[in-house]
């Protein structure tokens, strides 16, 4: 895909949630959409606790594309919020609702407003893998170091 080409994602909203905004990017060179909480009620989310956070909204994703639902760094650093599975993969077959699975890495608990930028999705391509089994791999400079093995 070259800079400026897009694609066309259906979003439906889901009843109850007709008040807020749909997932959108917040400047012009954003990678991710911000995706706010549809939660009814204010979620009081405990230290080392989860909940899933409800989106919302429905997609539909062309084929050969998937969601990924990413942390937003603001709240990761300040608050140690993030996404469990992160990226957590929205595939282009699913029409549920989008669901955030949110941690509280903090020392403190945290307040999950309704309507609050919570999560970031970013569209991207898949590839499909032919799996090929062989007897052996070309070898690398590297070939099987690890953790660790280029340098600090």
């Amino acid at each position: 895909m070259k800079k400026g080409e897009s694609i066309k994602v259906h979003f439906q909203r889901l009843p109850g949630s007709e008040d807020l905004p749909l997932p959108a990017y917040q400047t012009d060179e954003s990678a991710g959409m911000d995706v706010v909480a549809a939660n009814e009620e204010t979620i009081i989310l405990k230290p080392g606790a989860r909940f899933l956070v409800p989106a919302g909204f429905k997609m539909a994703l062309p084929a050969g594309y998937e969601a990924q639902i990413r942390p937003r760094s603001g709240l990761a650093y300040k608050q140690g919020i993030t996404m469990l599975n992160s990226p957590g993969t929205i595939d282009s077959d699913y029409r549920g609702e989008v669901k955030l699975l949110a941690i509280n890495h903090g020392d403190e608990p945290f307040a999950i407003k309704r309507g609050e930028r919570i999560a970031q999705m970013v569209i991207a391509p898949i590839l499909k893998v032919q799996a090929e089994e062989v007897d052996s791999l070309p070898e690398t400079e590297r070939n099987e170091g690890g953790f660790g093995s280029t340098g600090v």
